[in-house]
């Protein structure tokens, strides 16, 4: 299973990190991948996610959370190598829980359940791809 690190906390609300664990485990019980290593946290603003998205993406905006993985195959790491990166935006987190009507925490939950998605190779850039991973994503935030 990946444990985490959070190089930083936001400012605008807590991050229970217990729960953030559970959310690990629920994905390690749901999928049958290896998921060896340790994914890094962090919340940046909104200029230095669109910086981000720039250099690595193509794509000249911001966004409300970016991944970063570094290995294809997860199996082989051991659980001290850093095996992505899960970059969020505070502001965005503040903005789309509002508009949601849930919790700034809630919000940072789902954001971090598609992050580790992504990170293990999922996507939603066709509609299969989007319908392959809403299946997989759906049931998980349900259990927030």
């Amino acid at each position: 299973m990946f444990s985490f690190i959070f190089l930083n906390h936001p400012e605008s609300f807590p991050i229970d990190e217990s729960r953030i664990a559970r959310i690990f485990e629920m994905i390690s019980s749901s999928l049958d991948i290896p998921q060896h290593g340790i994914l890094n946290i962090a919340f940046l603003s909104d200029y230095e996610i669109q910086v981000l998205n720039r250099d690595h993406r193509g794509i000249d905006s911001t966004t409300d959370v970016l991944s970063f993985h570094y290995f294809d195959d997860f199996s082989d790491l051991s659980a001290d190598q850093v095996a992505g990166e899960i970059i969020l935006s505070e502001s965005r987190i503040v903005s789309q829980a509002l508009e949601h009507g849930h919790s700034c925490e809630r919000e940072c939950e789902i954001l971090i359940i598609h992050s580790i998605l992504h990170i293990l190779g999922y996507d939603h850039e066709t509609d299969e791809e989007y319908d392959e991973m809403w299946t997989i994503e759906s049931p998980l935030r349900m259990q927030l």
